[in-house]
């Protein structure tokens, strides 16, 4: 059975960008919107997936989250918008996050 990883970028109504790297996007994502995780996508909000990649290799997951998490702005927002130009929340059809991760 092959695992996938996910590299992803979350972002808030005032565009602040959180770059991150996962086994599972659906769990990460409801952490976060839920504020179950301390720092800063809790203090500032950060819950809406504008962005993500799949990798079937940890290495190359963590080796694409760095060199996503250095680049400038414009190149970051160049990223989302070749996927998703209208920077929809990703996640919104997932349902309730509430419910998932119990």
């Amino acid at each position: 059975m092959t695992k996938n990883y996910y590299v992803y970028i979350l972002t808030n109504k005032s565009r602040t960008f959180y770059t991150g790297v996962t086994n599972n996007l659906e769990r990460r994502v409801s952490e976060h919107k839920q504020k179950l995780i301390e720092g800063f996508t809790k203090r500032y909000n950060i819950t809406l997936l504008v962005y993500y990649e799949v990798f079937s290799d940890i290495r190359e997951a963590i080796a694409r989250e760095k060199q996503v998490k250095d680049w400038r702005r414009e190149k970051k927002i160049a990223l989302i918008e070749s996927m998703n130009p209208e920077w929809k929340d990703l996640s919104a059809e997932w349902g309730d996050f509430s419910l998932r991760s119990k």
